[in-house]
């Protein structure tokens, strides 16, 4: 038993939330595949119809191999559930997430949507956040941003792709992966983080999920709500 079968079996679980008509939001990462692959079989079973609005190229292209519909979220004005990943979740169910680098795509769907539904494996659970914060950053003031996330005690690095070349986001920006240590006070970071002009948008998630599933290594998994 691993991980794997866990977010397979989660994955199937969380359809139960799916009913017909409904807008989905469809997130980025191992489980959020997982749900997508399992969506198409699930709809086609219960003949019901959904549209799906994905955050990334990568979950588009993956939506597209197995035929669901698919629509752009400035065609809707709902968004009924949104199923995505988190790369970690602290005590009081905030997520850090855009280790994929479509955070800006994520955070609008998930504050647009009616119930967000989080899928994480248990390494993903923490006290409080000590990863990287991904903070997305217009080109033009990666200068000015490095230097006041220094202020606040950060220590950014720009995300580069294998050749060394900057990691650029569908949104045409670049992405500062920042260390801030231990972060007791998430909120308020982020809301420092926002307030400087060229930050786009920060890896930091304070809209507390409706539902999230914690895959354990012995293929099994715990609901928490």
């Amino acid at each position: 038993m691993s991980f794997d079968n866990a977010i397979k079996a989660l994955s199937l679980d969380a359809l139960k939330n799916v009913k017909d008509g409904q807008v989905i939001g469809l997130g980025s990462g191992r489980a959020a595949t997982a749900l997508v692959k399992s969506l198409s079989k699930y709809i086609k079973i219960k003949k019901i119809q959904v549209k799906c609005v994905p955050t990334s190229m990568q979950i588009k292209l993956i939506a597209e191999k197995v035929d669901l519909e698919l629509i752009d979220v400035d065609q809707i004005d709902k968004i009924d559930i949104v199923f995505d990943g988190a790369d970690q979740i602290d005590k009081n169910k905030f997520l850090i997430k855009g280790g994929g680098g479509a955070l800006l795509r994520e955070n609008i769907l998930i504050s647009a949507a009616k119930k967000v539904i989080i899928m994480a494996d248990s390494s993903k659970f923490v006290k409080n956040f000590s990863r990287t914060v991904p903070i997305e950053v217009q080109p033009l003031a990666r200068q000015i941003v490095w230097k006041k996330i220094e202020k606040l005690g950060g220590k950014p690095g720009l995300r580069v792709l294998d050749r060394g070349y900057p990691f650029v986001t569908e949104n045409s920006n670049i992405i500062l992966d920042c260390d801030f240590g231990i972060i007791k006070n998430p909120k308020i970071l982020q809301q420092k983080l926002l307030n400087i002009a060229g930050v786009i948008e920060v890896g930091i998630f304070t809209r507390k999920p409706d539902i999230i599933y914690k895959a354990k290594e012995n293929g099994k998994f715990d609901i928490l709500t």
